[in-house]
């Protein structure tokens, strides 16, 4: 079983109230090959939502408590991308999950790459804070971006 980004399933919960609807994530779901998550809807964020970005480091800086996630006005989030990506880790253990795709360049779900912090739509290299979590745990985690070539590999 895969666990996928909500976004990617089509459904509207990203910060715009937009969805990323991607045909292999569908075409996953059909198969009841994969099931559905959003750590930020289980972290207590609504759709749509103010955009967030990492200040001062990525994912596993966040969780080593030495950068924060900040929405656009300056309102300090961290503890709900925290609960989030918990939650989320709990959901993965818990349906023994073998691989997890999530949204590249999102400050919860980037897997290579995420905003600067800037909000100036630039991207670095890094990963969010879901992801950080899941791949401490020993949970694979791979952008939509690498599907293709993930499911050609089994």
């Amino acid at each position: 079983m895969i666990l996928v980004s909500s976004c990617l399933a089509g459904l509207p919960v990203r910060y715009n109230g937009t969805g990323c609807p991607n045909g292999l994530i569908e075409k996953l779901l059909a198969e009841n090959k994969a099931i559905i998550v959003c750590p930020e809807l289980l972290g207590g964020f609504t759709t749509p939502r103010e955009p967030a970005e990492i200040i001062r480091g990525d994912g596993e800086d966040v969780l080593d408590g030495k950068a924060e996630v900040i929405e656009k006005s300056g309102r300090n989030v961290t503890d709900l991308y925290l609960k989030g990506a918990r939650l989320t880790l709990e959901k993965a253990l818990e349906l023994g999950v073998t691989s997890i795709v999530l949204k590249e360049s999102s400050p919860s779900c980037g897997s290579s790459m995420i905003y600067n912090g800037e909000f100036s739509a630039k991207k670095i290299a890094g990963v969010g804070v879901t992801t950080a979590l899941l791949r401490r745990h020993g949970l694979q985690v791979i952008s939509e971006e690498d599907l293709p070539a993930y499911l050609d590999s089994l």
